[in-house]
Order: structure tokens, then sequence, then C-alpha cells
């Protein structure tokens, strides 16, 4: 890792995108798929840490991770040293048909943390969150013998079919895709926001679930005794990083174990210590009984895992494998990743996103009039910023591009703030400041970048574009 880069303060010495930036985004456009977003014109050279630098030398605090992907920080030297060795010696030759060091490892170093205090989890590596989703699903409906599938309105469970269909922040990812999965149903979500007056979070939640799940779905359109799985984010992440009450989440363990349901948590963005634990289920106190990770595990190698407790993994040799998921050099990644989250990144996480998610809150909820800012929640590193439009969200996520300060919008109208788990409290401070100054300045109409040059009041700088996946 450049120690230089990584200790660089935002340094802006063009407005942003910067010439060498448009002329190389030109020149590759007639090439790319049309279905990729590009969210800023942002055209990267090289990051360390939690710094990026792009090819006209500007350099940007980067509060993403290349969406919660990079844990340890843009090219950990620890992470670096492990890939190049791993190179060296075996980069490839499937998992799914030969044995070799590593895979066995990673998987039990995964099943040693997995909540519930047991060691009774076992793991198919993947390339993917998504390939995850895939495989718990095919997993349920194996062991169960069941074909029903529950899932959530505001969930983002990945692109493929299977999880496509379980998908249901957007109709716009589904949209031209169809026939899609069969027997996949929708329940509704708890969100702060929509909480009515005189009544608290977690009772809302409670007549949420009671009405949406259980009557709507359990009681008139799908028998209990059909249903192989319920999959649910335990941080909804693309819907716009919503923490619901544990009792909600505890209610959802009493209603699967009362019919024999598989509960499913997908932990693509809220696993591998984002939250300041390793997995989100540890602040809830519940336990599921298949978990999908991905992003982090292996900072920002292609790794996905589908865990489950082996009572589950009942699915006989040759019912789903992986040609290269469980990559040598990806699983060395993802053993270098865990050692630097048990050394103390996941503590970092915890301590820093409560002074940031704190400082936040006091910036920008003392006067919402002023900053626009209607809800700041998260855990640890994983927080979410909610405006009161969409058009605000928008803006303030531009600005923020144009000022230095790379965020993300998710759901309809929040910003996502998930930095490497390396950020300093220093950093921490930065984001915060600048981010609220952005915020203020956009609800006023003061739209002015960090190079001096005045953004459009509709979007920054950059192009109007739809709202961001997970990815």
């Amino acid at each position: 890792m450049s120690q230089d880069l990584a200790t660089s303060p935002i340094k802006l010495v063009t407005p942003l995108p910067g010439p060498k930036a448009r002329a190389l985004i030109e020149a590759d456009r007639p090439y790319w798929s049309p279905s990729l977003i590009h969210c800023y014109p942002l055209y990267v050279k090289r990051a360390a840490g939690c710094m990026v630098e792009d090819v006209d030398g500007n350099v940007l605090l980067d509060c993403q991770a290349g969406i919660a992907t990079c844990s340890t920080g843009h090219c950990h030297p620890t992470v670096v040293a492990a890939i190049q060795k791993q190179a060296e010696t075996l980069i490839h030759i499937c998992g799914t048909d030969f044995h070799y060091p590593g895979y066995g490892e990673l998987c039990r170093r995964l099943s040693k943390h997995a909540p519930g205090g047991s060691d009774d989890w076992q793991t198919f590596l993947t390339n993917s969150g998504t390939e995850g989703v895939e495989a718990a699903i095919k997993l349920a409906r194996n062991h169960t013998g069941r074909a029903q599938i529950i899932a959530f309105r505001g969930a983002f469970h990945g692109r493929s079919t299977g999880s496509l269909t379980l998908t249901a922040s957007k109709p716009k990812y589904k949209a031209g895709f169809g026939p899609l999965l069969p027997g996949v149903h929708h329940a509704d979500y708890p969100r702060p926001t929509e909480v009515p007056a005189g009544e608290t979070y977690a009772a809302y939640s409670l007549s949420l679930l009671a009405k949406s799940l259980v009557h709507d779905l359990l009681e008139c359109t799908v028998p209990p005794r059909e249903v192989a799985a319920i999959i649910l984010e335990p941080i909804q992440g693309e819907g716009g990083y919503v923490v619901p009450p544990r009792e909600f989440l505890v209610r959802l363990r009493e209603i699967c174990d009362q019919h024999g349901i598989l509960l499913v948590f997908d932990e693509v963005q809220s696993g591998m210590g984002r939250t300041g634990k390793m997995f989100a289920a540890e602040h809830f106190g519940v336990v599921p009984d298949v978990i999908v990770l991905a992003k982090g595990i292996a900072s920002g190698m292609p790794l996905g895992a589908m865990m489950a407790r082996k009572k589950f993994m009942t699915w006989a040799a040759g019912t789903h494998g992986s040609t290269t998921g469980g990559n040598p050099v990806c699983i060395a990644a993802a053993l270098a990743t865990m050692d630097l989250l048990e050394g103390g990144l996941i503590e970092n996480a915890a301590k820093v996103g409560t002074h940031l998610q704190g400082k936040l809150g006091r910036l920008l909820l003392g006067d919402k009039a002023a900053s626009g800012v209607i809800d700041v929640r998260g855990l640890g590193l994983m927080i979410g910023v909610e405006f009161a439009t969409h058009e605000l969200s928008e803006r303030v996520a531009n600005l923020c591009y144009e000022r230095g300060l790379l965020v993300l919008e998710c759901g309809k109208k929040t910003i996502r703030i998930a930095p490497p788990l390396t950020i300093t409290a220093a950093q921490a401070d930065v984001c915060a400041e600048l981010f609220t100054r952005t915020c203020v300045d956009v609800a006023r109409g003061s739209l002015v970048s960090m190079a001096g040059e005045r953004c459009s009041p509709a979007a920054g700088r950059a192009p109007a574009r739809p709202p961001l996946p997970r990815g």
C-alpha cells in the first residue's frame, strides 16, 4: 500500500472530472455495456487505505469502499502480500473437484465466528453474493422438499434470476427479465421513518409483521408447510440502510421455528465486521439457519460464501458446485482479511462507527430544515443518512463527489456511508464535516465545488442518473 496516498488529505487539482478522466471515459464508452451505471465520472488510477487517486491526480476520501467491499482498505499490504504469495504457487484447480490448502481453513474460521457460539456450520464458497443467495435458495428447497420462498420489500439480493426474484427494492431491476422464479412472495420490512405517531418502532414492526407476513401471506396466500425459507437482510442495504428492531427478527425466528421454515440472513453487505461485529446477526441475538456472505470477505477479491448449520447441509455430492468459487488466490485474500478483522478492524469499525454516526447525528439532526436530513441510523460503519426528498439526496451525493468525498445513494432518498474499516477518527471527522457542509449548502442552494466551480442545481456536475443498486 502506498503510504503517501493512504495518509494523504483530500486534494483536488482539477475540477472533477479532470481532462484525462474525461478523455479516457469517452474513449472507453463505445465498448462497455450500456447497463453499467457509472454513478460518477471518476476514473481511478490507484487507491490506498481510505484514499482514491484519479488519473488527473485528484485525491478523494472513499466512504463507500467499493460498495462496502474493501473492508481492510484499498490495497492493504497484508492482503496484497497474501495474494502475491498464493499466485506464485497455485491460481486455480477447482474446489468442487479437488482439494487444496485454504478452502477448509476458511470454512473452519467462518464456522468459528458464526452466531450462536457453536462450531456446527458448513460452508459452500462462491464467486459473489448473488451466487451465495442462489445456493441458499437451492439448499432450502432441497433440504425441506418445499418450493415457496418469502422475502421482503426493499430487499436487494442480487441480479441473477433467483436472487433477482427475491429483490424488491426497485421495479427497474426486474423490467424486461420475466418470467422470473415462481413461488416467491414478499412481506413488508419496517422503516423507522414510517412509524406512526405515538407508536414505538418495535411495536410498529411487530404489527407490520403480523399483517403482511402472518395474515396476508401465511394465512391467506401460501400454506406455511410449503414455505422452504424466509430470506432477508438483517440490515437492509440497497433498501436504505435500514436497521430493524430486535423484536422484529426475534419474531421472525419464532415464526420459522413454528412452521419448520429455514431462516436465511443475507449478510453480503452487513457481514465481515462492517457493523462492529463479525455478523450483524450478533447485534440482535438471533441465530439464522443459513448465512450468505460476500463483499468484505476478501477485501475486494471475488469471493462469497453460503454457510448453513450442519443439520441443514443435507444435499448430496454433486447437487451444487462451482468452477471458480473458492479460488485459491481469493481464499488467500480472505484469510488475510480475517486476520486483520480479528486483529482490530472489527473493534475499529465499532469505535469509529459510533463516533461518526454520533457526529453526523449531532450536526445534521439539530436543524433538519437547514440540512434536509430526517434520519441518521446504522450500526458500526454501516451508516445511512435519509433526506426529506430524493432530489436532496441526489444533489448531496453529487456535490460530495465534486468536493472529494465518495458516498453512494441507496433506497429512495438515503445516502450510505460505508468506508473501509481502517478509517481513522480524524478521517471520520473530515467525512462528517464535509458531508454536513454539503447538506447545508444543497439545502440552501449554494452548490459550489471545492474547486470553486458552481455545480448544476439539478445534480451537481455529474449527469443525471438512476438510483444506485447494491451491486
